[in-house]
């Protein structure tokens, strides 16, 4: 039995989402202003910790029944500080770390305009992030997961951090835009999306999806200092630091 808001005019039930990215990490050493070679190891930078401390206050009176990260040190800190005292197991999906990139040297053998844009092109044949994984690859890996975690019975307000490129995914498998619209979602760091699901109780089909908002950030939430893209920042800092 699908838990869940029961509605006033048919037998669904509604789930909410609360679907983060984590928070800013520290990808570029900062004494060669190289990009660390295995990303999946890196920690939040103090601006970091500032901006999940920013977040976990705007929640703080989010009723969260389960909470969900990929198991990556960026997501785990992330997630436990929003949680709070809350008392929730951080439970991990690794299925749902972010998309891979290529080795350290052929990152940083790309143009700056193709890192920075390769989400816009992400539905073209073989089109793969960073030089690695193929973005087709990703969703069947992320996909499924995210599924299994919708037919699972035992939530009804759920928080689930996870990263940019996985964001898309998810969004997008729930709008039906698929490959094609990875360029639509900026996830800017320590981001929050709101999405409400209408699920059958016996099935757990969605029958409806509601979109309550979309890449909220404690910090600028009206976009008053936000014009660049997270990754043509990160692209910026790469160029810089090969210079």
């Amino acid at each position: 039995m699908t838990e869940g808001l029961p509605l006033p005019f048919d037998d669904l039930r509604r789930r909410r989402i609360y679907l983060m990215r984590h928070a800013e990490a520290d990808y570029f050493d900062n004494e060669t202003g190289r990009r660390r070679p295995d990303p999946r190891i890196v920690p939040l930078t103090a601006h970091g910790r500032n901006e999940a401390a920013a977040m976990a206050n705007l929640l703080k009176d989010a009723p969260f029944d389960r909470a969900i990260c990929s198991g990556l040190p960026r997501t785990k800190e992330t997630a436990q500080t929003v949680l709070g005292n809350r008392g929730i197991p951080l439970e991990i999906v690794s299925d749902l770390e972010e998309i891979r990139g290529g080795t350290l040297e052929q990152r940083e053998s790309m143009a700056p305009a193709d890192y920075a844009y390769t989400m816009f092109k992400a539905h073209e044949p073989d089109a793969a992030w960073a030089m690695g994984e193929r973005f087709a690859d990703f969703e069947k890996r992320v996909l499924p997961a995210f599924q299994a975690i919708l037919q699972q019975p035992n939530w009804a307000k759920l928080l689930l951090v996870c990263h940019g490129g996985v964001n898309r995914a998810i969004l997008n498998s729930l709008l039906g835009t698929g490959l094609n619209g990875y360029g639509f979602f900026e996830q800017d760091s320590c981001c929050l999306n709101v999405v409400d699901l209408d699920m059958h109780p016996s099935s757990g089909q969605v029958e409806r999806t509601i979109f309550r908002g979309i890449n909220i950030t404690a910090s600028d939430p009206a976009r008053v200092d936000s014009t660049y893209l997270s990754v043509e920042r990160l692209a910026l800092q790469k160029n810089d630091g090969m210079s």
